[in-house]
């Protein structure tokens, strides 16, 4: 139970520097809102807005602890989130790239599930 309380707040904290990173680069027609459900482990970040003209509504980031993983559901960040999580000390057996389709994930260096 430690370790998962350690990702928690591993997850947490990454995201929420994404969030406020978002938010200093938020336009007056976008914004950044990082939704985090703890009962859930879920932390999601969005961007909701308009940009020419044409409605944005995206997730930015999507993480949730499932079992004892950290599972990746989207990551457009630049530098990918999971190496953020591995500098912060998650090896890199815990951390599931969900984006990635099942039969693919034995080609990453991280867990399959």
């Amino acid at each position: 139970m430690d370790r998962l309380n350690s990702y928690r707040a591993v997850v947490r904290r990454l995201l929420e520097r994404h969030a406020e990173l978002a938010r200093q680069a938020d336009s007056g027609e976008v914004e950044s809102d990082l939704v985090v459900s703890a009962a859930h482990d879920r932390f999601v970040l969005l961007e909701t807005g308009w940009v020419g003209g044409r409605r944005l509504n995206n997730v930015h980031l999507h993480v949730r602890l499932k079992g004892d993983k950290v599972w990746i559901e989207e990551d457009w960040t630049e530098d990918g989130i999971a190496t953020e999580l591995v500098a912060a000390g998650v090896p890199k057996e815990d951390i599931v790239l969900g984006f990635q389709p099942p039969e693919r994930r034995h080609l990453t260096e991280f867990a399959v599930a």
